[in-house]
């Protein structure tokens, strides 16, 4: 069963997805899969390759941007702020209980300037808690990459 959140109009997060929550990502208008669960991270897990499979069979895009829990890097935030900039439609980012994936979302809403309170409020909203990256997010908030 799905359970996407809303980020932003064009940004949903999710715990792990399974093959069947592809089409229901489809019927919302995401043309773009994130998957910020590293491969292997448990057992239960569907496959990165069989989520990718799925999605672009589906006719969407799928890119991966790993995240050990706790271990967000500049390059990351760079490749999730370049991931949503490119997509047209809306995008879905995963990982275990999509909180990584809303993290991600924020540290690279910061890196664009996008108002702190105003990121911290939608996440809220969907459910997830921002504060382990404030710190973070104020500093590229600081010097934003546009």
């Amino acid at each position: 069963m799905s359970d996407f959140r809303t980020l932003s109009d064009r940004v949903l997060a999710s715990p792990q997805l399974t093959l069947a929550d592809i089409e229901t990502a489809q019927s919302l208008g995401v043309t773009l899969i994130v998957n910020n669960r590293p491969e292997g991270e448990a057992q239960d897990q569907t496959p990165g390759p069989a989520i990718e499979a799925a999605a672009r069979d589906a006719g969407m895009d799928y890119v991966e941007i790993p995240i050990s829990p706790g271990n967000f890097g500049e390059a990351q935030v760079r490749a999730m702020a370049e991931a949503l900039q490119r997509t047209h439609g809306k995008a879905l980012a995963y990982c275990r209980t999509g909180t990584r994936s809303t993290l991600l979302w924020a540290l690279s809403e910061a890196a664009k300037g996008v108002p702190l309170e105003t990121i911290a409020s939608a996440a809220s909203s969907a459910g997830y808690d921002i504060s382990p990256v404030l710190p973070a997010m104020t500093e590229l908030a600081r010097h934003p990459r546009g």
